[in-house]
């Protein structure tokens, strides 16, 4: 990155603070999002098989439509934060507003397109004449509460923005134990089955949207914000997500792409390659936590026309990074005889699974670095770089996978591509970190 005098040690600890107070915070609310689902498939699970395989099949779809609009939160955090620099709260609020008036559009047009074609769309996902009816039940159930599930995408974005990663924390714990009582009062309190593990989900959802309203709406009215829906600020809104949709559904389409090549080398390959996907993504939200701190600090130095100020905050989590991901990497290889077990006894799989989860162990060096970068250059607003970039990781990474199979390498070969892929990022990402191009100072960029 572009050269700055070493931060003094008063300086990093200051950063240290920061990192910390916001990183924690978002880290127990990121755990908790994926928890949701772990309860629903618990409580239908012991309704019958079926039930379950309906569930996975509208789980997956539900998930899919929703993450790709993650932009709502990333765009949101950036565009307020930079305000916040700035010293003018209420144009950070009416940014977020706009964000929030976004998330609810963009709700309303899936609840459209989902209601009528979920049978469809459960065939497409190749559930089961059995589990078909059930998954049907429960995507349109569920589909009525993605508006709220996208308002609180955007919110926690305003909150990030303002610097609080509390709020966020606060609310996805009351969601979650929400959900849990929900979904078990309806489901067998009610006798709803797994239409009731549906309502539940879309109840605690429409629950924490209101509750980050509640919160966004005090602000707005502390600092005479406006809370009307503004035609060209929802469009700019709109605009400035764009690029980071086109990053998103870049990086969904190298995660199916290595899971279909997974397919293609067997059961055992695929059974094991879905067990180091899980223990990846954990890893992933771990250090996202410090991503999403980046995204808000950056964008506050930078809105506060301190690019010096953000470069240290760069250097700092670049260095938080690196270390969590020599930890993460340590784990993975100490506790390794302990957590393979739990996931299966197939001594065929574990045989398959080991040797590439020392691939990933060794990799987690240059994901702590990638996923810090990437959020320096979210909290930059630097989206259009990251689209380009992501697009050019996937073109250098889906012929390497595809090839897998046909080499006649296995699951080991196909995480070597995946470390191949992070390499990439990494590169493409210090590239521009290191230009300094992206810290563009002011209220806006």
């Amino acid at each position: 990155m572009t050269q700055v005098p070493a931060p003094s040690s008063s300086s990093r600890r200051r950063h240290d603070r920061e990192i910390i107070s916001l990183a924690v915070p978002a880290f127990g609310a990121l755990v908790a999002e994926p928890l949701f689902v772990m309860v629903d498939s618990a409580i239908v699970g012991h309704l019958g098989t079926p039930q379950l395989a309906g569930l996975a099949v509208a789980a997956a779809l539900l998930t899919t439509a929703v993450s790709i609009f993650v932009f709502l939160a990333y765009a949101t955090t950036a565009a307020v934060a930079r305000r916040v620099g700035a010293g003018d709260l209420a144009s950070a609020i009416r940014q977020g507003m706009d964000g929030i008036w976004l998330a609810l559009l963009l709700g309303i047009a899936v609840i459209a397109v989902t209601l009528p074609t979920a049978p469809w769309l459960v065939n497409v996902f190749g559930a089961s004449d059995t589990a078909a009816p059930y998954a049907t039940t429960y995507l349109r159930i569920s589909s009525l509460g993605i508006p709220a599930m996208l308002v609180v995408m955007a919110a926690t974005g305003v909150l990030r923005g303002l610097q609080d990663t509390r709020t966020p924390l606060y609310v996805a714990i009351g969601g979650f134990a929400a959900n849990g009582a929900l979904n078990a009062g309806l489901v067998y309190g009610a006798g709803l089955g797994i239409a009731g593990s549906a309502w539940g989900t879309v109840i605690a959802q429409v629950s924490m949207a209101l509750a980050y309203l509640v919160v966004v709406v005090r602000g707005a009215r502390r600092h005479g914000a406006s809370l009307r829906p503004d035609a060209a600020g929802i469009r700019a809104s709109a605009r400035a997500g764009v690029p980071l949709l086109v990053r998103t559904l870049s990086l969904r389409a190298v995660l199916m792409i290595a899971t279909a090549v997974a397919a293609r080398l067997g059961d055992t390959e695929i059974a094991a390659h879905q067990i180091i996907l899980s223990l990846w993504s954990l890893m992933a939200f771990a250090l996202d936590a410090i991503a999403i701190a980046g995204q808000a600090i950056i964008g506050r130095y930078l809105g506060a026309d301190d690019a010096k100020g953000a470069r240290e905050a760069c250097r700092r989590m670049v260095q938080w990074g690196a270390v969590s991901g020599v930890v993460f990497g340590a784990l993975i290889v100490l506790a390794r005889p302990l957590f393979v077990p739990l996931f299966t006894s197939d001594t065929s799989v574990q045989d398959a699974l080991v040797p590439a989860l020392l691939v990933v162990a060794l990799s987690q060096p240059i994901a702590g670095v990638v996923f810090v970068l990437d959020g320096v250059l979210m909290g930059a607003g630097d989206g259009r770089y990251l689209a380009w970039a992501m697009l050019v990781t996937l073109a250098v990474f889906a012929p390497v996978a595809l090839l897998v199979p046909a080499a006649g390498g296995g699951l080991t070969a196909l995480w070597w591509a995946m470390t191949l892929m992070m390499a990439v990022r990494l590169a493409t990402l210090w590239l521009r970190v290191r230009s300094g191009k992206w810290a563009i100072t002011g209220a806006t960029r």
